[in-house]
């Protein structure tokens, strides 16, 4: 669930000179903190696996963790996303997204659904990410074992866990049965 931080407004520069300023995301003027769960760490760490395993080996580009900020929204230039899990491919890799904002959309965003998110804000993000030409967004819910995925062009569509979860056009190489997000080895299964 995103937290506002507080009522002072801020801006993306005093982002990049807090201390913490990573962490949080910018809507607003507002400083937001989203909380992820043990389960919704897990589903992002192994979608940022099977991601890297895709695309390394062959030079596709770079996934990129949570803690990777956005000001990439030509209609908000000062909002600031954090996608749980995102890829940008090698053609659209520079040099200056290496350090402080990424201003480029990914080609794919990822959102991870914990059980106190809601469906407006995840909705919202969607449609910036989508607006800002981010070509492919998965929202992965743990709780319905599915993932949502939504694109540039097209209605939404779902993919349930015996299904095959596919990179489309925007990264080809990437197949995966999405109940493989949802295996906890020697643990307990979500939703149990």
């Amino acid at each position: 669930m995103a937290t506002n931080i507080s009522d002072r407004v801020y801006t993306p520069d005093d982002l990049l000179t807090m201390p913490d300023g990573d962490r949080y995301e910018l809507v607003d003027g507002q400083l937001v903190e989203g909380a992820m769960g043990a389960i919704e760490s897990w589903v992002a760490n192994l979608i940022a696996y099977y991601l890297t395993d895709a695309t390394l080996s062959k030079a596709l580009g770079m996934v990129l963790s949570e803690n990777t900020q956005y000001r990439c929204f030509p209609e908000d230039p000062n909002r600031v996303r954090k996608p749980d899990v995102s890829f940008i491919s090698q053609d659209r890799m520079t040099a200056d997204m290496l350090t402080g904002f990424v201003r480029i959309p990914p080609d794919i965003a990822v959102e991870i659904v914990s059980p106190h998110d809601g469906y407006r804000e995840v909705e919202e993000k969607v449609a910036e990410y989508l607006a800002a030409g981010v070509r492919l967004v998965w929202v992965i819910n743990p709780g319905q074992k599915m993932v949502r995925v939504h694109r540039t062009s097209g209605m939404p569509y779902d993919v349930g866990e015996s299904e095959e979860l596919t990179g489309e056009d925007v990264l080809p190489e990437f197949r995966l049965r999405v109940g493989r997000l949802f295996e906890i080895p020697g643990g307990p299964k979500p939703g149990n």
